[in-house]
């Protein structure tokens, strides 16, 4: 007897939804790693260092730019001397936080390093910084992976934000030294930044300056960690919470 093989709409359809969920679960069968790369003063460092950089902006705007005045008494309102307190409060945050975060560098494990370090004598790292911009550029189909910063992020971290922050917290310490006297520790450590600049109302303009530059780091600095969490296949964001990277999609 002949078996009958029903080659019916309805049972090609079956043979094919079995197809494809054979097909889904050899695709889940890709490996995943998830390695420790940011230690917990790091991951502390960068959230207070970011909500640090955020009042930092939003009252350095409002010092370059006064709001209109207040009615009545200024003493009552005393609007601009809230705004000023807490921009000297943040910078000081800021100021204690680089300090431990160089502090770490020192103590931490290889990747809490590389925010203050730059191969610069590397062939293969400028020809990696290439590869990584083509790939930002939408250039490359599939970019490289790295365990802690990739060569561009590094070159970025080193030279506009550690750079950057160290520049901003001298000026503004420098600037916050005309109000402390001339006795102070503070003119006596950053006073003579001000002669450099020619007067103080030059550093208020480079000071200013330095914030837009601080503030469009960050912007491109969260895209990137955005894009790169979806189509890099490897964790960004959630890595600063947690400290574990997550290579998605391994061994492609």
């Amino acid at each position: 007897m002949t078996a009958h093989v029903d080659k019916t709409p309805a049972a090609s359809s079956a043979d094919d939804e079995i197809a494809d969920l054979a097909t889904a679960r050899n695709h889940l069968q890709v490996r995943q790693t998830a390695i420790y790369v940011y230690e917990w003063p790091v991951r502390l460092w960068h959230w207070v260092n970011a909500a640090a950089i955020l009042v930092l902006a939003v009252t350095g705007y409002l010092i370059g730019s006064p709001p209109g005045s207040q009615p009545g008494e200024a003493s009552d309102a005393y609007l601009m001397g809230y705004i000023r307190f807490a921009h000297f409060a943040a910078g000081f945050v800021m100021a204690i936080g680089m300090a431990g975060r160089i502090y770490w560098a020192f103590v931490g494990n290889v990747h809490a390093r590389q925010m203050f370090v730059l191969p610069f004598w590397s062939g293969k790292f400028w020809r990696e910084v290439l590869v990584e911009a083509q790939w930002y550029a939408f250039m490359r189909d599939y970019p490289k992976k790295y365990i802690g910063h990739n060569p561009l992020a590094q070159l970025a971290m080193v030279t506009i934000y550690s750079v950057g922050s160290i520049f901003m917290i001298v000026t503004g310490f420098a600037l916050y030294s005309e109000g402390a006297g001339q006795d102070s520790w503070f003119d006596t450590l950053f006073g003579w930044v001000i002669p450099l600049a020619g007067n103080s109302q030059n550093l208020h303009t480079i000071h200013h300056l330095g914030m837009w530059v601080i503030v469009t780091f960050v912007i491109i600095h969260v895209y990137a960690a955005i894009r790169e969490d979806i189509m890099s296949r490897q964790s960004m964001i959630s890595t600063m919470i947690s400290g574990w990277r997550m290579f998605k999609d391994d061994g492609k």
